[in-house]
């Protein structure tokens, strides 16, 4: 027989807690989050495919969920619902806001409700950091970074690649906004201390970047040309549309999932529409970590990474669990009410 036990407190975490419980733990998390995809890899979560609300009249905007579940020592289920709406930078908002419910294993309860925009942020690039670790360690240290598209994420995948160790000797950036170009070049040079170049073109920056970060809103690709990566550099293809099929094709592709990166007109989903198959990905980031994979120096290698909900569900619970040791979780008290099945109290003025 099961045992009568309790609902969950159910609890929100803020944004302001989010930020001060991740704040400055960046080789934590990197550390986490690559435990996260070895669990992943082992078989051990259920990531199903992401959910796309779209809206006829905005073709921009969506709202996505992600659903998952994660094994291993602290296992939780749970759903990240992100919006994004690239209108919001004209009225001076991040393009991206969501929230993130963390649900009980055992009685499928939701516990938590933490802001998840900074969560999600710090996956994506705690994500590319491991990636960058594992893809560059038969590459030697690269002489210049080079961003394309300066938001949010970009801020946040400097902050995690500083994390690793291997600053380059310079920086270069471009965005279609030269104000945006502008003030992250103006953020690099103070927490980074090194040259930083507003480049005028992508193909510039490609041209002189050995790391390539893409974090644009881009929907369709852009970036055409395989000549222009003919030095080979690691690409880090966050936002996953950016590459032209020739680029991509011309390279070895990095995938943290196969069937999840294949969707949705990404930039290895229209590779594989043109070619019918699937042999131009060469494996997974857990192929990469596990050493089943070795990649070449001498070819460009593109990380391409859908984004999984098991990461965010891994920094979630981490975000939960530190907040609550340091005294930081908000309960909502009576949050769930009338858990007596069949004698709950009536309303008063009313009789049985």
């Amino acid at each position: 027989m099961i045992e009568q036990t309790t609902a969950p407190q159910f609890c929100v975490v803020p944004g302001n807690i989010v930020h001060e419980v991740l704040d400055g733990r960046q080789t934590e998390v990197i550390d986490l989050v690559e435990s996260a995809y070895r669990l992943h890899g082992e078989g051990r979560t259920v990531n199903p495919p992401s959910y796309f609300l779209r809206f006829p009249g905005r073709s921009t905007a969506r709202i996505i969920a992600l659903p998952a579940s994660v094994g291993g020592s602290r296992p939780v289920d749970g759903i990240k619902w992100i919006s994004s709406f690239p209108s919001n930078l004209d009225r001076g908002l991040p393009r991206a806001s969501a929230v993130l419910i963390l649900n009980d294993p055992e009685t499928g309860y939701p516990y938590a409700c933490l802001e998840s925009s900074i969560i999600s942020a710090v996956r994506t690039a705690a994500s590319a950091a491991v990636a960058a670790r594992a893809l560059g360690e038969n590459r030697p240290a690269p002489r210049r970074v080079g961003y394309l598209g300066t938001g949010l994420i970009a801020r946040y995948v400097h902050a995690y690649l500083t994390a690793l160790g291997r600053a380059p000797a310079e920086y270069a950036v471009h965005d279609l906004s030269a104000v945006y170009a502008g003030q992250f070049a103006e953020y690099l040079r103070t927490t980074a201390g090194t040259p930083v170049h507003v480049l005028d073109s992508a193909e510039e920056l490609v041209r002189s970047s050995d790391v390539v970060v893409c974090a644009t809103t881009a929907a369709t690709p852009h970036l055409l040309e395989p000549a222009w990566f003919a030095h080979h550099p690691l690409v880090l293809h966050l936002s996953l549309r950016d590459l032209g099929t020739d680029v991509v094709l011309d390279s070895c592709n990095v995938v943290d999932d196969v069937e999840h990166v294949l969707k949705a007109d990404t930039s290895v989903h229209l590779a594989e529409q043109r070619t019918g198959g699937r042999d131009f990905l060469d494996g997974t980031l857990y192929d990469v970590l596990t050493g089943a994979l070795k990649t070449p120096a001498d070819r460009t290698v593109v990380f391409s990474p859908f984004g999984l909900g098991v990461l965010d569900l891994t920094v979630g619970e981490h975000v939960r669990l530190r907040a609550e040791e340091s005294g930081l979780l908000r309960p909502v008290e009576g949050f769930f009410h009338d858990l007596d099945r069949h004698s709950a109290p009536l309303p008063e003025g009313i009789r049985r």
